[in-house]
């Protein structure tokens, strides 16, 4: 049984605290909160059974182990019934000998959807769900990505944002355009610096 999120929030900003929530998943019942001390790639699908987001979980399932050497878990969510859940994750098992092993988590009443922002308040289905909420071991939303339901995310950006947010998190490096682990990062300005020197400088 899902429990309502606590202080739901219509509109979600980077650094609020993720919204709190208990609820039945494929690997038992979890509440959120339970997963402090570790960086939650907390994501959404439309829909079990449909295309593009049975491509995403196979890419994701494939990803789980470099996530998780990254200190990340994952934890998906639809408004379809943890039975349709258990039945759609056979059917990738069978199809395309894939374990789903991360986490998915039923929302029938659509109260957690609501509660990030993945689905409008007046919404009668979850046609516009396939949003991204990267969340800090604190529990503080660092990055939220939202794409279209007939476009699929991609599994290299998110493992390269989370990679980005865990170098950048302490806040004396910053990631520079398509910044990947192991390049240099830039150092942040400073009072002391010119004006666009410290741009072109770097930290390992």
């Amino acid at each position: 049984m899902t429990t309502t999120p606590d202080e739901p929030l219509s509109s979600l900003r980077l650094g609020d605290s993720a919204p709190d929530f208990e609820a039945r998943t494929t690997k038992g019942p979890l509440r959120l909160s339970s997963l402090r001390g570790k960086w939650v790639v907390f994501f959404s699908h439309p829909a079990d059974f449909t295309p593009v987001c049975t491509t995403e979980f196979v890419g994701l399932a494939k990803a789980q182990d470099r996530f998780e050497e990254m200190g990340g878990m994952l934890l998906g969510l639809s408004v379809d019934s943890l039975y349709a859940h258990l039945a759609w994750l056979k059917a990738i098992r069978d199809l395309f000998e894939v374990e789903i092993r991360f986490p998915v988590i039923e929302d029938p009443s659509m109260a957690i959807g609501r509660a990030y922002g993945m689905i409008g308040e007046a919404a009668q289905d979850s046609s516009g769900v396939r949003a991204t909420y990267f969340i800090d071991p604190d529990g503080v939303i660092r990055a939220i990505t939202h794409y279209p339901m007939n476009v699929g995310r991609s599994v290299d950006e998110m493992l390269r944002m989370l990679a980005a947010l865990q170098a950048a998190h302490a806040g004396d490096r910053l990631a520079p355009e398509g910044w990947r682990a192991g390049e240099p990062l830039l150092l942040p300005p400073s009072e002391e610096t010119d004006s666009g020197d410290w741009f072109c400088r770097s930290a390992p």
